[in-house]
């Protein structure tokens, strides 16, 4: 990436054009599946005000709620440019987005939260320990993934630290913020309601965002060990909420875990969801104590 932004300015000097300037809130976290997570994919309405506006193995929802957009989550930093197109082209502008909901503070699903901020003026809204990570911009020191190394941009605009079960109104919409830790500490899924109109009345679903429930960890973590214990409660708690949640349509942070497709809107989506994780989470603990 240095050689290629070098090579850049360096024919730019010898032909007289500008320098083009580095954006460092979107320089690119490449990884073994960052072009997957990254597959385009176009704009797609779910349902009444609610959108999805990211990418084919990554999550990202943009609600009307009439008085002002809300964003959830921001994908790699990479993405910040992509995500504010997919705005654009639903005929939305980006200067609108009054909130942008955070559901994990990892690269993946955090990277581009900075730049977007930055951009829209929107207020960055997540769970306390959520927000810890945000501004420092790295994994946590009890993160299962802190052995990974790496950074993301910090978040560095207005912050807003949401509780579980607080609600964000803003127009006609209110956004209730469900604690579903386990992947990280901070981890927070988001549910509200979208109407549409279907013949003399409307239809309103609950819909569901997601954080993700996926027990992973770096090489040498373990689960079955004392400093796992926490996560493995955690993880035990959030099954419970999700499969408490009225859950119509289930958009998971990276689509793949929910079902196929970009949502999953068959009956029990939730509960589904909630029960491959602990499955997972039983497996990896089974194959720990077999080591």
């Amino acid at each position: 990436m240095f050689e290629a932004i070098s090579l850049l300015a360096w024919l730019a000097a010898a032909s007289g054009a500008p320098v083009p300037a580095v954006d460092p809130l979107t320089q690119p976290i490449v990884t073994s599946r960052s072009a997957e997570w990254l597959a385009p994919a176009k704009p797609e309405k779910i349902l009444g005000n609610s959108y999805l506006v990211g990418f084919g193995g990554m999550s990202v929802v943009l609600i009307d709620t009439g008085a002002g957009l809300v964003l959830v989550d921001g994908a790699l930093p990479q993405a910040a440019p992509a995500i504010l197109a997919n705005v654009r082209a639903l005929g939305f502008d980006p200067k609108d987005i009054k909130f942008i909901l955070s559901t994990e503070p990892h690269f993946d699903h955090a990277g581009g939260i900075a730049a977007l901020a930055r951009d829209t003026g929107a207020t960055v809204v997540a769970s306390a320990r959520g927000a810890e990570g945000l501004r420092s911009g790295r994994h946590a020191a009890d993160d299962p993934q802190l052995a990974y190394g790496g950074s993301w941009p910090a978040v560095t605009t207005p912050m807003r630290v949401m509780a579980d079960g607080e609600v964000l109104r803003l127009g006609k919409t209110a956004i209730t913020a469900h604690a579903t830790p386990g992947h990280t500490m901070g981890s927070m899924s988001w549910s509200w309601q979208a109407c549409a109109d279907e013949g003399r009345g409307k239809a309103c679903k609950a819909i569901v965002f997601a954080s993700s429930l996926n027990p992973v960890s770096a090489d040498d973590y373990k689960f079955s060990s004392a400093v796992g214990a926490p996560f493995v409660a955690a993880f035990a708690q959030s099954w419970r909420t999700v499969e408490a949640l009225k859950c119509d349509i289930l958009i998971a942070a990276h689509p793949d875990n929910a079902g196929e497709g970009r949502y999953n809107a068959a009956p029990g989506a939730c509960r589904s969801y909630a029960d491959r994780s602990r499955q997972a989470l039983t497996k990896r603990l089974a194959a720990e104590k077999g080591e």
